[in-house]
């Protein structure tokens, strides 16, 4: 690995509101706060108004909207000065094609359908469509009437606010439009029939991107031009790459990025299933830190709680849509298949296509899909979860043995048409199917349910938080760590709150008896599951509350879907939001809740987050969570941040002050700047991992590390040690030594150090050695 690789990381959201030149106002905060290097969202031209970027629509330049090339050389000059690096976020799966006249490329092939000289850029089954690109843009009216609802305006074929090319001389004759669009190279139709005849690759079910072919040579340099010259010229140092999942070769493409770049700092954004290493050949320093997110969260969560919340759960699907017992599995099977069946019908049908010779070959490929254990495979690497997939397939559908057989030798070779295709969709089920529904319907502690992290596993105990820490120390030391991203399901303080809840589930048993007895949807788990996000968040606007109980209810899909809103439900369930604000049994009983744990989810917090920064691996703080991140699922993430108020903050710590636990969240910037500053400032301290023993009755309750001079201590189940009255005689051993507790200034003899003493104003503390 060549060029500066970063000790701490932090990530703006860039955008038309908070633009390049705005985040260059910011570096001076960023540096005081302790940050070493930013890491910007995607830059590119984009779909105007896009607040993530992930839609880019023109790859020769960075967005105008976002600050153009200038800004971003004003941003880059300005962080150099402040001595910071730059990491910056890039799509190279997918284009935006929203807005077509915006996206040269796709453009020019629906004007010039096989004849363009980009149509070979794009993942395209022209045969499926007759010679002819689907596009799911009419409404149902329209899509059943003759003339479609077509006008031919200005030399384009308009569809209410739609405009798209037109072919050379077949709009020349005077013809109506409907029979204009029939002599084109792309055919309109019903937005409903997107998910089952599309026939262009997209990113999972979003049919307004579509996939580049990034494996062409040519294609990869078109697309990746601009990102080289920022790279070449010093703008930045280093690049988080997108979804690879859905490339044809991922490690070949990071081969290929390193040749390109000489090897410079390179993460992925891969998310591993439990006990999933990332593959070990790939040209890249890590992942984006999902995987350590769902490892700190599960030694904060009292495992004690596990079996009255699966008995709670298992009582609430007793009456509701989702019957039978809360089998983790299953829910993931039930979702992965119907998606399969819908949302990704035309990618099945595609793969399908492929293998014509073995009958039944949709449904045999669909249940592959959804038995599928991990996100992909990486063939010839990693067969075994084809196997795996197919043994679990013939046992749940003993009809299709025959099928699966005969596919089996198709999709184990790497060079086969359907073994890419293959991998690229199972990636894309396994998204939909658990983290857009299961996710969304599984309600027994839902800070679990969480990108990357597996419900079933419920906790994990100290021993085995540590040697999940030296692993990754040993694997990959320089991968990146997070709690907060644009793409969680809840904030980490969010999490953090709703974690206490399995230190107290009979309180919550009875807190949700009373809210579903004000205002109950028929839907126990999901009622569960919202009444956790609303009281992990609160307090918050109804606006937010109401936008995140829709999109969560018709993820799940149990009783609303996107694609058949159910009117009466949906009336229902805002009821049930206002019923949070308006309603005073149901708001007394959610506050009181929130009361009990509120101090609890602090504690959690400030140890999530000292874990977290402490911890091997290169720690990101997402935009504004070095103060309470009690977010949602996006786009409630990527909301504005007041960095005034956190400039004030940090002035007054850096004053002396030392502010108690509480609603402002100063403690947790106290934390947070800190660590950063160990971290940039003292890096010989953060050179190994070594679990340091906890002795005494309350040891349970600390987690404690050596970082090679750097001692992190911090509190977990805060309940539980409240119940017991303290710490009493607790102590860490740590290494013999004088230290100063980076977080209050104290000065500590090591050996054995009382827990009583050092974390007597905060759950955390880090030692850092001075006698080294």
């Amino acid at each position: 690995m060549t060029g500066r690789v970063p000790r701490t990381t932090y990530r703006l959201q860039i955008r038309r509101e908070f633009d390049l030149d705005a985040a260059t106002e910011q570096l001076d905060y960023l540096k005081a706060l302790g940050v070493d290097t930013v890491y910007l969202s995607p830059l590119l031209a984009s779909e105007p108004g896009s607040n993530h970027g992930y839609d880019v629509v023109d790859h020769s330049l960075v967005d105008p909207d976002r600050g153009g090339a200038e800004g971003l050389a004003r941003f880059s000059t300005a962080a150099r000065a402040a001595g910071l690096g730059v990491l910056a976020d890039i799509v190279p799966n997918h284009v935006g094609v929203e807005t077509p006249r915006l996206n040269p490329w796709w453009w020019d092939v629906l004007a010039n359908g096989r004849s363009s000289r980009f149509a070979d850029s794009f993942d395209i089954d022209w045969d499926a469509g007759g010679g002819r690109i689907r596009i799911p843009v009419l409404g149902d009216e329209d899509a059943a009437r003759d003339d479609l609802g077509l006008r031919v305006e200005d030399g384009e074929l308009r569809y209410y606010e739609h405009a798209f090319p037109l072919a050379p001389g077949t709009a020349d004759d005077g013809a109506s439009p409907a029979v204009v669009h029939d002599r084109q190279h792309y055919e309109l139709i019903g937005w409903r029939r997107g998910d089952g005849e599309l026939n262009y690759r997209r990113f999972f079910a979003v049919s307004s991107l579509a996939a580049v072919r990034v494996e062409d040579p040519a294609v990869f340099d078109a697309s990746h031009a601009e990102i080289l010259r920022w790279l070449d010229e010093g703008l930045v140092d280093g690049l988080r790459i997108d979804h690879p999942d859905g490339l044809t070769d991922p490690g070949g493409y990071l081969a290929r990025l390193a040749e390109a770049t000489g090897g410079a700092y390179v993460l992925v954004e891969k998310i591993l299933e439990p006990g999933e290493p990332l593959p070990a050949h790939w040209a890249t320093a890590g992942t984006t830190g999902y995987d350590a997110l769902g490892d700190i969260d599960r030694v904060l969560v009292d495992p004690a709680g596990r079996t009255a919340l699966d008995d709670l759960e298992a009582e609430l699907r007793a009456d509701s849509p989702q019957h039978g017992p809360p089998d983790w599995a299953q829910m993931v099977l039930d979702g992965k298949r119907a998606v399969a069946d819908g949302l990704l019908q035309a990618e099945v049908r595609r793969l399908a296509r492929l293998v014509p010779e073995v009958e039944g070959a949709e449904d045999a490929l669909a249940e592959l899909l959804a038995c599928f254990p991990v996100y992909r495979s990486y063939l010839p690497a990693r067969i075994a979860h084809l196997h795996e997939a197919a043994h679990l397939a013939t046992s749940r559908r003993h009809d299709l043995a025959g099928a699966v057989e005969r596919l089996l030798p198709r999709l184990s070779d790497p060079d086969d048409p359907a073994a890419v295709r293959f991998q690229q969709t199972s990636g894309a089920v396994m998204a939909k199917g658990v983290e857009d529904t299961a996710f969304y319907r599984h309600g027994r502690l839902v800070s679990l349910n969480e990108v990357g992290g597996d419900p079933s596993e419920f906790a994990v105990d100290v021993a085995e938080f540590h040697r999940r820490q030296q692993a990754r120390l040993a694997s990959w030391p320089l991968s990146m760590t997070t709690l907060s991203t644009h793409d969680t399901k809840r904030g980490e303080d969010t999490r953090a709150r709703i974690d206490a809840l399995a230190e107290v589930p009979g309180l919550w048993r009875s807190t949700l008896h009373t809210l579903r007895s004000r205002v109950p949807l028929g839907d126990g788990p999901f009622e569960s599951l919202l009444w956790q996000s609303l009281l992990g968040a609160w307090p918050l606007s109804r606006e937010r509350a109401h936008a995140y109980a829709e999109k969560a209810s018709r993820e799940a899909g149990t009783r609303t879907t996107w694609a058949a809103p159910d009117e009466g439900f949906e009336r229902s369930l805002h009821a049930l939001v206002d019923a949070a604000f308006d309603d005073e049994v149901a708001r007394t009983a959610l506050e009181e809740c929130v009361g009990f744990v509120q101090a609890a989810g602090w504690s959690n917090s400030l140890s999530a987050k000292l874990l977290q920064l402490a911890a091997p691996g290169v720690p990101d703080v997402y935009q504004g969570s070095e103060l309470w991140n009690r977010s949602l699922v996006d786009p409630d993430n990527r909301l504005p941040v007041d960095y005034e108020e956190r400039r004030s903050v940090l002035r007054r710590i850096d004053d002396g002050a030392l502010p108690p636990v509480d609603e402002t969240a100063a403690a947790k910037l106290l934390v947070t700047s800190r660590v950063l500053r160990a971290r940039r400032d003292r890096p010989e301290l953060f050179t190994r991992y070594a679990g340091l023993d906890v002795v005494g009755p309350a040891a349970d309750h600390a987690v404690a590390f050596d970082r090679g001079g750097a001692v992190a201590i911090a509190t977990r189940l805060p309940l539980g040690l409240e119940r017991r009255g303290g710490w009493g005689d607790a102590q860490v051993l740590v290494p013999p030594g004088r230290y100063v507790d980076a977080i209050t200034g104290r000065a500590v003899e090591g050996d054995a150090i009382a827990l009583a003493d050092t974390l007597d104003r905060y759950p955390v503390a880090l030692l850092l050695r001075e006698d080294v």
